[in-house]
């Protein structure tokens, strides 16, 4: 059939198969963005089974660590399931006191990062006190917090917050101040006002590195809770770590530690997932390994 003899349903056809085309590639990069791929689910679960296949192996097969500092794996496994009754209540206490230290600390560590990034005075009177801050031994902070806030979670928040702030402040100051020329040269010559170039070139452009201090911060912020715990009332993991190891019930403090672990796994993996979402363009706009 010839351009002269097409008639027009075979014009429409086309058409509607070229508008095919061109619509199916983002749907296509949608479905990859989202899709679970076999080995983000079974390199990690590999990589668990080679660390209890270790732990097994160094204390129960070789036995090179006292099970009174070590318990073998099985042992944690049969405390865990004889003490869920206490240990999971005190997970939930200690998984919001994290997600609360850690909200209040992202809050106050991106609004003082946007401070240092806004001015250059701010940075070098400021600057100097925050690393003596975060310098300091935190876990040498915790009976002072005891006398200074009291009990309850008081002394856990604030110890989340001293863990997690400065990674946040740093990696805001860092992306802000760091915006690719390009970008900045393009809104000078629209004649953007500070607030337009901020909200539209700087914020956008820094949230990558906002993002890698979230992730930094987050883990810390598990730790931070459980040293908190350490001298707080609250019955958190914590709290029974200090309980079971004080009547030499090793497997049980374990469990516990077990338990920290893994919920630092599910809110890293979380917050991940979270960027993943907000920042789709970042994953298209950089190289893969």
């Amino acid at each position: 059939m010839t351009e002269l003899t097409r008639t027009p349903v075979d014009v429409v056809s086309d058409d509607q198969r070229r508008s095919d085309v061109a619509t199916a590639p983002p749907a296509a990069t949608a479905s990859r963005r989202f899709r679970v791929r076999p080995g983000a689910v079974g390199l990690p679960l590999l990589g668990l089974v080679i660390a209890l296949a270790v732990w097994w192996l160094v204390t129960s097969g070789l036995k090179l660590v006292h099970p009174a500092s070590l318990p073998p794996p099985q042992d944690v496994w049969r405390a865990l399931t004889a003490a869920t009754d206490v240990l999971l209540p005190a997970l939930g206490i200690t998984t919001g006191m994290t997600l609360l230290g850690f909200l209040l600390s992202s809050v106050a560590g991106v609004l003082i990062g946007m401070a240092l990034a806004a001015s250059r005075r701010v940075e070098r009177m400021f600057a100097p006190l925050l690393v003596a801050v975060n310098a300091v031994p935190k876990i040498a902070l915790g009976p002072l917090l005891v006398v200074s806030v009291g009990w309850g979670q008081k002394p856990i928040l604030t110890m989340v917050f001293l863990l997690c702030f400065f990674p946040i402040v740093l990696s805001t100051a860092t992306g802000l101040t760091t915006t690719p020329a390009d970008l900045a040269e393009l809104a000078r010559s629209l004649n953007a006002s500070w607030w337009q170039a901020f909200r539209k070139v700087r914020l956008p452009a820094a949230l990558p590195q906002i993002f890698v201090g979230l992730k930094v911060a987050m883990p810390l912020a598990a730790i931070g809770a459980v040293i908190g715990e350490f001298y707080s009332d609250k019955p958190g993991l914590g709290y029974q770590i200090l309980q079971y190891n004080g009547i030499g019930d090793t497997p049980t403090a374990w469990a516990a530690i077990v338990l920290i672990a893994i919920m630092s796994i599910v809110l890293y993996a979380a917050l991940s997932l979270v960027e993943r979402i907000a920042l789709p363009w970042v994953r298209a706009t950089t190289s893969a390994r």
